[in-house]
């Protein structure tokens, strides 16, 4: 019994031991989470950019792709280090309420309307994205939403605003929203020969277009401004504070603002460094 017995805490002083030694290697092991939005996830911007920092830093960056309003909702619970998204009313909001720390302007690129080559609802070529909606509730023609409460789904039901329209009325009919990121909901679109209001980065990266083609394009109302924050560690104390802000600086520095505007598609930009420091 006496054997046994040591050999038992032989084993468990062992694993102790083992715990010891890995501690400091996971404490060296660097990471944020950056709660961000699908676009720059299914964009394919994430996979260009954070190599980069992740080797001059050695910090490793955790991407939560969500929707924005779910992305600043990840913020104000704490469930993140930096939100990096594209509602600037939203955003103005979150940093207003105490929730970031400071605001900071990224990149930006734009929205397009794109539907099927029929054009039922006679809209291609336009460049006044409000006629374009009005004519597509007029006609009940297919329409897909992301429903999700993103920057995107926030965009569009201003527009449908602005066009005087609601939408809520043509729900389950000509009016169908997925509750789901940018690259689902085209997919819906593409198989539905519908009318989607996408970012142009998405768009670009996007393979299964069917006979979906970009119509409407242009207007100024289309601008898409992306933001990033520092979630404040005044609200949650585990906010890796130093860390998430050395990701922020360098988002905005001339190094990665530069390696921002080198992701492309073949000869098309997808996003367009804007900061100011």
């Amino acid at each position: 019994m006496a054997l046994k017995t040591n050999a038992i805490r032989g084993v468990l002083l062992g694993l102790a031991m083992l715990g010891m030694l890995a501690a400091p290697a996971s404490a060296q092991q660097k990471f944020i989470t950056v709660a961000s939005t699908t676009s720059t996830e299914q964009s394919g911007l994430f996979k260009h950019l954070l190599p980069v920092f992740e080797k001059k830093t050695g910090i490793q960056v955790r991407v939560v792709a969500l929707g924005t309003g779910q992305a600043l909702d990840m913020g104000r619970r704490g469930d993140a280090d930096v939100v990096f998204v594209h509602d600037k009313v939203a955003e103005e909001k979150f940093v207003a309420e105490g929730f970031g720390v400071q605001r900071f302007e990224v990149m930006y690129n734009d929205f397009v309307l794109v539907g099927p080559k029929a054009d039922p609802a006679k809209v291609a070529g336009g460049k006044d994205i409000v006629d374009a909606y009005k004519k597509i509730a007029a006609a009940g023609a297919p329409f897909v939403s992301r429903g999700d409460k993103s920057g995107t789904h926030a965009a569009e039901l201003r527009l449908w605003k602005a066009a005087g329209v609601d939408p809520s009325g043509g729900k389950g009919g000509w009016y169908r929203e997925t509750g789901s990121g940018m690259g689902p909901t085209l997919n819906t679109a593409s198989g539905m020969n519908a009318y989607a209001f996408t970012d142009r980065g998405t768009w670009l990266s996007f393979k299964n277009r069917g006979d979906l083609v970009i119509v409407v394009e242009g207007d100024q109302r289309l601008f898409n401004q992306y933001g990033v924050m520092l979630v404040n560690p005044a609200k949650h104390a585990h906010v890796k504070k130093d860390q998430g802000q050395a990701f922020i600086d360098w988002v905005i520095s001339p190094e990665g603002q530069k390696t921002i505007a080198g992701y492309k598609i073949g000869a098309d930009q997808l996003f367009f460094p804007n900061a100011k420091r």
